[in-house]
Parts: structure tokens; sequence; C-alpha cells
């Protein structure tokens, strides 16, 4: 049950992630780029968006609005 729920919260947060990434303007490429390595890395990518990445992330994707 414990790992159940551990799981849910992280696919909620993923697609939250994967969300907001989708939201930047900046050039699909990297925006799906970047989207990949968020899933594939699982908790780890989803503690690096949020604790480091996510207020550098527009910039890092060359949003033309930052």
């Amino acid at each position: 049950m414990v790992g159940f729920v551990i799981w849910l919260v992280g696919l909620v947060l993923t697609i939250r992630v994967v969300l907001e990434i989708w939201r930047i303007h900046a050039p699909i490429e990297k925006r799906l780029i970047a989207i990949v390595l968020v899933v594939l890395t699982s908790w780890i990518g989803l503690l690096f968006y949020y604790f480091y990445g996510k207020p550098r992330m527009a910039q890092w994707l060359g949003s033309q609005t930052c």
C-alpha cells in the first residue's frame, strides 16, 4: 500500500512537471528532451527540477520570453 502511494505521488508530480515544461515558450525539440529526461530519471529528475531547475528551465531551453 505504501509503495502504491509513493508511485501515485510520483506519477502526479511527473505529470505536473511535464505540463509546466510544455507551457514554456521554447523550441519543441528542447522541451521534449527536457520532458524525456525528467520522466526517465524518475524521482531524481523530479527533485532536480523542483529544487534547482524550475526557475532556470526557461533560460536553459532558450525561451523567447523568460
